[in-house]
């Protein structure tokens, strides 16, 4: 039995507040029952997390990555359909090319092939015995991205990131060749700054393969280019290379993979949106007739990002995802271009490591996530997608069972900024718990996290998110912002950002919070909205009770790793990001220094009376712990409301059990403090 202090001191005797109801500061106390601990520890801090899926294509066997908060954060493959692990407990199946990695691994016939992080080195590995090393142990690499010759299949293509002068300036980025027989390492490609996705034709006459080079990212103008391969004896070159689609600065291609010999698809933001293209005949064209305003590609932060797969032996139908309303869906898609794409409505809204099972019988898997259900490992036919039958190869690993009347689901809503009419899109999760007896204050509307997503070209998926249901499920309020710079919505929205980057996102999250709380949504209390961000949202957070037009709006703010001073981003950050500046900001530092200071948080501090947590991993190289500890010493010196928290072990994101516990536990109290929302476990 649960009791509750009043500020007017009514005794609210025998209500059962199972709703952990985080409401107004007209309650004092609170006293709550809902085990938090176990819909954390199962729904959040201690499930492993699927990075990626793999199909064995000479087997037909699967495979997948995933990370274990548990053990550190390491990620381990593993036999999904036995449940094996195929490395034992020494071994961290992933990869930090790009520093954000992903594509780590790859099974052929039986035989595993395997970026392993401590080294960097790649192994082969068949499931019961010990890894071996096939790459040099003297030498700063990095590999990923790895695609087997299919008449030679010792020969290994992989983009190799050579760390010799480990600066971002200094990191040579190209193709090779790897020989796992003579366990030596060949060039194959360079001269570019970037590459990803090198993919031989079937009958292995021919590579395909993404690059682009600073100032560029991917998403704004990676280029697909194919070559003509040559084999001499174990000797592989690329010759007659010609880049087949994208332009610099321009058009973004990418995603290339083959259908047959003949035909490359890939993908190409031509029309504005990322529409499947096919090059054949020695001309590139868009598969559809008519360009559907929809992306059908993801921005390349990760290796492991693929859209698509082929489904029929022929090499002329493809099923692949697209987001639509922010939400993932399927389309089967005629690559000839004699049938318009086919949408396949599922309960899946959010889709990863899309893989061809078996061409022949036109089966695919994937991870797949519901608005209600944690990620699964699915196995479907065309056929069965289209009516809804699906095989779970891997369920979510929950000793508890959690009733999906807890959970909160996501309502898209489309606003419209006043100043230009632009669009913004918002997600919305109403605080639910279906025991909660309701407020005994009329009218009262609920606290809300404002959450602002990183990247910052990004956007947020509506699968279940257990930390989202932790505010939830306690009475709060969750809003998603894809703010203009968000990917998913057409690359003229993601402009949207160019050159104002800590205004247009600024902004549009400090209206999304006070449209939602006005006529005619009155969905939320706009004195009690919080906001939250990492990395690039942790910017953003900064920048918003800092340099926004209405700095004091948020009554508490909580950064991860975020971004405090520009400048030194574009200084220390990694290679892959080290240009990105460029256009978020209208130029370099060197070029623009008064839009960095401008723009800068550090530069500003003593402008923050807003209530700031600040949580930080130690070993982040993206965002240096230098960047938050100067903008923490700065609120602290002022004697402003400041709580910093450093990680150690962590890098850029949390991957360890004890930290994901921490940092959750520790924003919810500190929310809860700002708010004088005092609860008692």
């Amino acid at each position: 039995m649960l009791c509750a202090v009043a500020r007017d001191m009514t005794m609210l005797v025998g209500i059962d507040w199972k709703a952990l109801y985080l409401t107004s500061r007209s309650i004092d106390i609170i006293i709550i029952d809902l085990l938090p601990f176990d819909i954390l520890r199962d729904g959040y801090f201690n499930v492993t997390v699927i990075e990626t899926v793999l199909v064995d294509r000479a087997t037909g066997h699967v495979y997948h990555i995933e990370r274990r908060p548990s053990e550190q954060g390491r990620s381990v493959l593993v036999e999904t359909g036995t449940g094996k692990d195929v490395v034992g407990q020494g071994w961290n199946v992933r990869t930090g090319v790009h520093e954000y990695g992903g594509s780590a691994a790859l099974v052929h016939d039986g035989v595993a092939y395997f970026s392993n992080y401590s080294d960097g080195r790649i192994y082969v590995v068949s499931l019961g015995q010990e890894p071996q090393a096939i790459t040099p142990a003297d030498k700063p690499y990095r590999y990923a991205n790895f695609d087997i010759h299919p008449r030679h299949p010792h020969l290994l293509a992989s983009i190799l990131e050579d760390h010799t002068v480990d600066t971002p300036a200094t990191i040579v980025s190209s193709l090779c060749i790897v020989n796992t027989q003579t366990k030596s390492v060949h060039p194959l490609v360079s001269g570019a700054d970037f590459y990803a996705q090198p993919k031989f034709s079937p009958d292995g006459k021919r590579l395909a393969w993404q690059q682009w080079s600073h100032p560029d990212m991917p998403w704004q103008g990676g280029q697909v280019f194919i070559g003509d391969v040559a084999l001499e004896g174990d000797s592989v070159s690329v010759s007659n290379s010609v880049r087949i689609a994208g332009e610099t600065g321009k058009v973004s291609a990418g995603y290339p993979t083959w259908a047959n010999d003949s035909t490359l698809i890939f993908t190409s933001d031509h029309s504005g949106y990322s529409n499947p293209w096919k090059f054949e005949g020695g001309q590139a064209s868009p598969i559809f007739s008519e360009a559907i305003k929809e992306d059908f590609a993801q921005p390349m932060w990760s290796l492991d990002m693929f859209p698509y797969s082929i489904v029929d032996s022929a090499g002329t139908q493809a099923l692949w995802t697209a987001i639509k309303d922010g939400r993932d869906t399927f389309y089967v898609v005629d690559i000839e271009g004699k049938n318009p794409p086919q949408q396949i409505d599922t309960p899946y809204v959010a889709i990863r490591g899309l893989q061809t099972l078996s061409q022949a019988d036109g089966q695919v898997v994937f991870c797949g996530q519901k608005v209600d259900e944690s990620e699964n490992i699915v196995q479907a036919s065309l056929s069965d997608l289209q009516n809804g039958s699906f095989k779970l190869l891997k369920q979510p690993s929950t000793a508890v069972a959690f009733s999906k009347e807890l959970v909160s689901h996501p309502r898209s809503i489309a606003l419209t900024v006043p100043n230009d009419g632009s669009p913004l899109y918002v997600v919305l999760y109403g605080p639910r718990n279906p025991d909660y007896s309701g407020s005994n204050i009329p009218g009262e509307r609920p606290p809300c996290v404002v959450n602002i997503h990183g990247g910052p070209t990004a956007h947020v998926e509506q699968g279940l998110d257990w930390k989202k249901q932790y505010f939830t499920t306690r009475g709060w309020a969750w809003l998603d912002v894809d703010y203009g710079g968000s990917s998913g919505y057409g690359r003229a929205y993601v402009e949207r950002l160019d050159y104002h980057w800590g205004e247009v996102d600024v902004e549009d999250s400090i209206l999304a919070a006070k449209f939602l709380s006005q006529e005619p949504y009155n969905l939320i209390d706009p004195k009690r909205v919080v906001i939250r961000g990492g990395s690039a949202g942790g910017f953003t957070t900064l920048a918003a009770i800092s340099i926004a037009s209405d700095p004091k709006f948020f009554a508490a703010a909580q950064s991860s790793y975020g971004i405090s001073d520009l400048q030194k981003l574009e200084e220390f950050t990694h290679k892959f990001e080290s240009h990105y500046l460029n256009k978020l900001l209208g130029g370099t530092s060197a070029e623009v220094p008064e839009v960095y200071k401008a723009r800068s948080p550090i530069y500003h501090a003593d402008s923050i009376v807003t209530p700031l947590l600040i949580l930080q991993g130690e070993l982040d190289k993206v965002v240096p712990k230098e960047q938050s500890e100067a903008i923490y010493q700065s609120i602290k010196e002022r004697r402003g409301d400041v709580e910093y928290k450093l990680y150690p072990g962590e890098g850029h994101g949390w991957r360890q059990e004890v930290t994901m516990r921490d940092a959750l536990e520790r924003e919810l109290g500190f929310f809860s403090r700002v708010l004088d929302i005092s609860v008692i476990l």
